[in-house]
């Protein structure tokens, strides 16, 4: 079914990602493609929109003409599990449950470590948002009976287990310190051997391809990393 994204739900939407000049949005689900066009307006930045419905998609189109995005704003009809998104830095997703959950192999396989997905109402399951907004928007109450939204954030991580050693700056030790990180999907943690002493890492974070955390190093101090 058609239900359009309330521009409210839009302008949190590209809010919450930081969407740009830099970006390339891929709207999966497009409908009046109304979030491509937005990005492309008002944030400058590239968009695709895929749908299904050869009647939205050429209203897409003529809308990005009409309103001088055409160069910024594509449409296509396709089918969302066939259509390569590798390109995206953004991608957003306004469809029934089961679809956005049947969309997450594709997700993961196809999208660069950084790129944020943003769902509309569904979360996927098995991901942890980096973020979520849940709000009043009685445009909807008629079209899905409840009057709210909530948008989740989510950011493709880098896959970064394994081994790594570590160069620190001699004032904080001059040990030889090697690092072993365990990563399941989104989380991460692990452990340090400093001078061949095994400590845990603390506030582990990984966020896209940045890997932060605290080291606890002699004499009780702990210093933080990025």
């Amino acid at each position: 079914p058609y239900v359009p994204s309330p521009d409210t739900v839009v302008s949190q939407m590209l809010d919450m990602a930081g969407v740009g000049p830099d970006d390339m949005l891929v709207d999966m689900g497009s409908g009046d493609g109304r979030i491509v066009l937005t990005a492309a307006k008002l944030r400058g930045a590239r968009g695709l929109g895929i749908e299904i419905q050869a009647p939205l998609i050429a209203l897409s189109i003529e809308t990005a003409r009409r309103e001088g995005v055409a160069d910024r704003a594509r449409f296509v009809r396709q089918d969302l599990f066939a259509t390569d998104v590798s390109e995206a830095t953004v991608v957003t997703i306004y469809l029934l449950p089961d679809t956005v959950n049947m969309l997450r192999d594709k997700l993961r396989r196809e999208l660069r470590p950084g790129t944020r997905v943003l769902t509309h109402d569904y979360p996927i399951a098995g991901w942890l948002p980096e973020a979520w907004q849940r709000f009043d928007e009685p445009e909807k109450k008629g079209a899905t009976g409840q009057p709210s939204a909530t948008v989740y954030l989510y950011r493709i991580p880098a896959q970064v287990g394994g081994r790594w050693q570590a160069t620190v700056p001699a004032a904080l030790s001059r040990q030889r310190i090697v690092l072993e990180l365990r990563q399941q999907w989104q989380m991460l943690d692990g452990m340090a051997t400093v001078g061949g002493r095994e400590v845990p890492l603390e506030d582990v974070r990984l966020r896209g391809e940045t890997v932060s955390f605290r080291l606890p190093l002699e004499r009780g101090r702990t210093v933080g990393f990025e």
